[in-house]
């Protein structure tokens, strides 16, 4: 296939070793066109096969000086970049450098994607890296994708902050993501998941890219400028295949008018698209946790710092939270984040007490349901809390409640498939994970994990070594993949890769340890997570070394 797509171009084949092609062209057009119609290829594929089978490959495209052996190999700085910018491509994409973006501007039907300049090894000047129009190589797939949906659909990019200063960035983005969380409620919805739709933050893109991209039917954008004590929010529902506006409005508003603005914002959407609102989800989106400006304000903070997932923005956001909290001591909200910060503590080992950052995360997810029954964040709260603490049947109760209230909340669904994975139904525990999913099609590589996970537990070692090495290729510091990843290699017999990946665990972290692990881990039946330990043995790795 991949030859194919190179010879149809004008290209040459000059290496070809496991799943890596080196080839070369006479033309960056030709270049560009034969890695389009390679990633297209492979998306149509796909498109027929579960997610655990389907095939995602990178493409770089470079123009520079190369070298020809007389065995017709070729080396220099022209593959070096190549090579480079191939490794900066997501999954399914294709990058190139400025000097063939030049060539082919214009000349092909692409949109382009700023990356920004990168460093190359052994290259003097970092170089400007473009990410080639993924939607043009998706977009039969990523169509169909969309119109599988029964119900609109709708993404909300992050709000432009038109403030002038940057230290507004976080009051921007809560207006979006609490829009976000207002149109979740909906049932009548699907609303992509925050984690997506803020990818595009800071990225030129059209209208109709994100829309195939993320599936969505519909797409909602905006701006705010913070001043003072006013704000002014601009919004548009924009038709994501034709880019025609539906509905769009201004707010020149007093800052203390906010929650009217974002509830008018969510209304005139729900309007726009017909959607019929339950009486039970009027008044859901009715509530914003605090009448207290100053408290939401600060949650926002801690918001944006939370999502840095680091042990110093869990400190920050913790911070801001207390600050919250004594301003208003019932705002569930801020009582719901505040018990994740410390539950992130717990799972990452962070801070001095973990045991104490556990019990203290479930008292406050308590209190959270004790505040407001009908704060799905809150449920999700005290269902996570519950899930680590080993209660898996209450923590089941839990994470549907919150996806009763609201029914694309992705992490929820996403918990609950890890909770039936850990009570021991795997097989159920998929098709929550694919659910979530479905709401966040840019998922958090941690996804890959727990999906890897399920089909480790059934049997499914090759899906699951799959899965496995691309979460690793996103995020290349894991430890946990890769233990999973080298017990899953001693199941099929490959003693050599099992060897390998526990070799590149060593270097990634010296001091795992597989006891604690095997302590914190919520099985409820004890023989599951020796599965992990047998693959190990298997490949001639004795898991009682790790600690």
């Amino acid at each position: 296939m991949f030859r194919a797509c190179i010879e149809a171009n004008r290209g040459r084949v000059v290496d070809m070793a496991g799943d890596s092609i080196l080839a070369v062209f006479d033309s960056a057009m030709g270049a560009v066109q034969a890695a389009l119609d390679a990633q297209l290829e492979v998306a149509r594929r796909n498109d027929s096969l579960p997610d655990w089978q389907r095939m995602l490959y990178r493409v770089g495209v470079n123009l520079g000086d190369i070298h020809e052996q007389e065995d017709g190999s070729v080396y220099g700085e022209g593959v070096n970049v190549a090579a480079r910018l191939e490794s900066v491509a997501e999954p399914g994409g294709v990058t190139i450098s400025d000097p063939v973006r030049q060539l082919i501007k214009g000349k092909l039907p692409v949109a382009l994607d700023d990356l920004g300049e990168h460093l190359v090894k052994n290259i003097a000047e970092p170089v400007r890296v473009y990410a080639v129009a993924r939607a043009a190589a998706h977009a039969a797939v990523e169509t169909r994708s969309a119109a599988r949906h029964d119900k609109p659909s709708i993404a909300v990019l992050a709000f432009d902050n038109m403030s002038g200063d940057p230290d507004q960035d976080y009051f921007a983005d809560g207006i979006s993501e609490d829009i976000i969380t207002d149109l979740s409620k909906v049932s009548g919805l699907v609303v992509i998941a925050r984690n997506s739709t803020f990818g595009y933050k800071g990225r030129t893109r059209s209208i109709q890219q994100v829309s195939r991209e993320l599936g969505a039917s519909y797409v909602l954008e905006g701006s705010v400028r913070k001043a003072g004590g006013r704000v002014r929010i601009n919004a548009q529902l924009i038709a994501g295949q034709t880019g025609g506006h539906l509905w769009a409005e201004r707010y020149d508003r007093d800052l203390h008018d906010i929650f009217e603005v974002q509830d008018d914002v969510t209304r005139q959407i729900v309007e726009a698209l017909k959607v019929r609102l339950t009486d039970a989800e009027r008044r859901a989106l009715a509530g914003r946790g605090t009448s207290n400006l100053e408290a939401y304000d600060l949650f926002l903070r801690a918001r944006e710092s939370y999502h840095r997932f680091s042990a110093q923005g869990n400190a920050d956001a913790r911070a801001w939270l207390d600050q919250a909290l004594a301003l208003d001591p019932q705002f569930p909200h801020a009582l719901a984040l505040l018990a994740h910060t410390h539950q992130t503590d717990y799972m990452n080992q962070w801070g001095e007490d973990h045991e104490r950052s556990r019990v203290v995360a479930r008292e406050l997810a308590l209190r959270a349901v004790s505040i407001d029954d009908r704060c799905a964040f809150a449920h999700a709260s005290l269902g996570v809390m519950q899930l680590w603490s080993g209660e898996l049947d209450r923590a089941v109760d839990e994470l549907e409640r919150a996806i009763a209230l609201d029914p694309n909340f992705a992490p929820a669904h996403l918990m609950l498939g890890v909770t039936r994975h850990y009570a021991g139904d795997s097989r159920t525990a998929l098709t929550h994970i694919a659910t979530a999913r479905r709401l966040d099609p840019y998922r958090p590589n941690f996804v890959l994990h727990c999906e890897a996970l399920c089909r480790f537990m059934l049997g499914e070692y090759a899906g699951a070594a799959k899965i496995l090495c691309e979460r690793i290729t996103q995020f290349p510091k894991t430890d946990i993949s890769r233990v999973l990843l080298a017990s899953t290699y001693g199941h099929l017999g490959d003693v050599d890769l099992a060897q390998s990946t526990w070799s590149d665990l060593m270097q990634v972290n010296p001091n795992y340890s597989f006891a604690q692990r095997r302590k914190v881990l919520p099985y409820r039946n004890p023989d599951d997570p020796e599965r992990i330990a047998e693959g190990l043995r298997k490949a001639g790795i004795d898991p009682e070394q790790l600690g």
